[in-house]
């Protein structure tokens, strides 16, 4: 018997800023760039990907490039990306490892 499946896409749950701001969050843990750019091109495309590059005064193919596991954005674009999507980047001290 074959099992019918369909890609997940977590875009589909991220309604609400609690929700997006702890997504984004767990994918800031991983410490990872190509993660942590997926993770915003998932909720640039859960706000609508064309506003979200509008507010942020970049194309719509630049921003879809960019905010991939291998897009590699600069910093400037993040930046503008958080804000166009009502968010800030904080920062906090790390847990020092035994």
């Amino acid at each position: 018997m074959t099992i019918d499946t369909e890609p997940f896409d977590p875009a589909a749950y991220l309604e609400g800023e609690e929700r997006i701001a702890a997504y984004l969050e767990d994918t800031m843990e991983s410490g990872d760039a190509g993660v942590i750019a997926d993770a915003l091109g998932v909720v640039a495309r859960a706000r609508g990907l064309t506003e979200v590059a509008r507010d942020a005064g970049v194309s719509r193919d630049t921003l879809h490039r960019s905010l991939t596991q291998e897009g590699h954005p600069e910093l400037e674009t993040v930046v503008r990306v958080l804000r166009a999507l009502g968010l800030r980047l904080s920062l906090a001290p790390v847990a020092p490892t035994a």
